[in-house]
């Protein structure tokens, strides 16, 4: 499954959350305590510490958005969209036939054979969430499901099993 926004926050939500800590710049200016702060912004009273720790070194340019949030993808917007769509093409179309389970370890070596750029596990995970995809369960049935021996089990072995 996909998210449209790709998680985290949008650019209207950090600029958002940079006017609040402007306005507390602005109160810091007419001598207002932190704690004041906090509870006329609703935000926490650590927060408003910061922010003025922040804004005495600095002034309101030191409370200005840096932007998004992590680390610098390696990944350029032309790569990311084939990886997209090389996951959309499913494991098999890479090699793995066995299953049809794209796992991290899988989607790490394909980044690695697409673009020769290493990842962590953990970095392939932050990436994926990052273009908009989850972990999911998988949405069919095994094709090795035997219908009958399941049918068998259940009328056999779970009345015993139950009781």
């Amino acid at each position: 499954m996909r998210y449209p926004d790709g998680g985290g926050l949008s650019a209207s939500g950090r600029a958002r959350r940079e006017q609040v800590r402007l306005r507390a710049a602005r109160m810091f200016e007419q001598g207002i305590n932190p704690v004041q702060v906090a509870r006329a912004l609703r935000v926490s009273t650590k927060s408003a510490y910061q922010w003025r720790r922040r804004w005495r070194a600095g002034g309101e340019a030191a409370l200005a958005s840096e932007g998004p949030g992590g680390s610098a993808c390696r990944l350029n917007p032309a790569q990311l969209d084939r990886l997209a769509a090389a996951l959309d093409e499913g494991p098999a179309a890479h090699g793995w036939d066995q299953d049809q389970r794209w796992t991290l370890a899988r989607i790490t070596t394909l980044i690695g054979r697409m673009f020769h750029v290493r990842y962590t596990l953990r970095g392939t995970s932050y990436l994926l969430h990052r273009i908009g995809f989850t972990p999911q369960v998988p949405a069919h049935r095994a094709a090795e499901r035997d219908a009958a021996a399941i049918a068998t089990w259940r009328k056999r072995t779970w009345p015993r099993v139950k009781s």
